[in-house]
């Protein structure tokens, strides 16, 4: 593993808990359990969050038996990490343990009170999710979906309950980054926004409430400040290193925008640019030709094992 690798491993595995043994603050009495959908890294980071600092149980749903396992495999490597460097006791990272389960079906969500869907961006398989679980949950259930880009209002425009359906960007890797977007759709109610701030705050983030525009406001900036990288890269005006030191010294940031696009993912980064492109009509979010290559040649980064560069 290069020492590239290595470093954002290390940055990966790290965790927001600073010897917390008890929830920041106290949840909403409506909020007394938990379903995250997706065990993917995000999805896995924000089932960590949940039940290592606010202590409320967690179903961690995925369709996919072996991306579970390896979901929690690194559940449990967190966990490992944290009492390694006596950031929380073997008492409380059992007790985080216990409080996960894990399912295959939809249908195990049905009494939890509040849904956090981290399924991959797009639209049409965020709808479909949704138009279940509006189906399958509770009357008084929240809905909110873990998106970077797309909007709450269409998304919750499929179910019959949009005042209860709201977004949450959560960043990444979450486990680490305190900072949670939250965006009420056209409908969402401010009793749900409340809510929803006050989960957030019991995982120990700081949350920004945003209109639903494309993008919000992390991704309305960070991604053609990525996209320009790559417009960079391709005009073989500087090297891929040369991209990163320059705005890693120069603005005093851990990671350049091609070394954080590579842990973003390719793909995430390509199909954010998209929406943006396609709900603006601005050609400043067109995506970069050399961006799109990469992402059809199926370097994806640091996931993929390839991308601007080898891992």
């Amino acid at each position: 593993m290069s020492m590239l690798a290595s470093s954002i491993s290390r940055f990966a595995l790290r965790s927001s808990v600073r010897g917390q043994s008890r929830g920041i603050t106290s949840v909403s009495e409506k909020v007394k359990s938990v379903g995250v959908i997706g065990s993917g890294q995000m999805g896995l980071g924000i089932a960590y969050v949940t039940a290592n600092v606010t202590r409320l149980p967690v179903v961690l749903m995925d369709i996919n038996q072996a991306q579970t396992d390896k979901g929690m495999q690194f559940f449990d490597k967190l966990l490992a990490k944290d009492v390694s460097k006596n950031k929380i006791t073997s008492e409380h990272a059992k007790i985080t343990r216990e409080l996960v389960s894990t399912t295959n079906s939809l249908t195990q969500l049905k009494d939890v009170d509040f849904v956090i869907e981290a399924a991959s961006e797009n639209l049409n398989i965020k709808s479909a999710i949704f138009k279940d679980l509006d189906q399958i949950c509770k009357a008084e259930s929240i809905l909110a979906t873990n998106t970077s880009s797309i909007s709450i209002t269409k998304i919750a425009g499929v179910t019959k309950r949009a005042e209860q359906v709201i977004g949450m960007h959560f960043m990444n890797p979450v486990p680490v980054m305190k900072l949670v977007e939250i965006i009420p759709g056209i409908a969402t109610s401010p009793e749900v926004l409340d809510t929803t701030r006050q989960l957030a705050a019991a995982m120990g983030k700081t949350t920004t409430v945003v209109e639903d525009i494309p993008g919000f406001v992390a991704n309305r900036l960070l991604m053609p400040y990525i996209n320009e990288a790559f417009i960079l890269l391709e005009s073989k005006n500087a090297s891929a290193e040369d991209i990163d030191t320059t705005m890693k010294l120069g603005t005093n940031v851990p990671m350049g925008p091609l070394t954080l696009a590579d842990f973003i993912g390719l793909d995430t980064c390509l199909s954010i640019m998209k929406v943006l492109y396609e709900n603006t009509g601005d050609s400043k979010y067109r995506a970069s030709v050399l961006l799109q290559k990469y992402v059809d040649a199926g370097w994806l980064g640091k996931k993929s094992g390839k991308g601007v560069y080898s891992y």
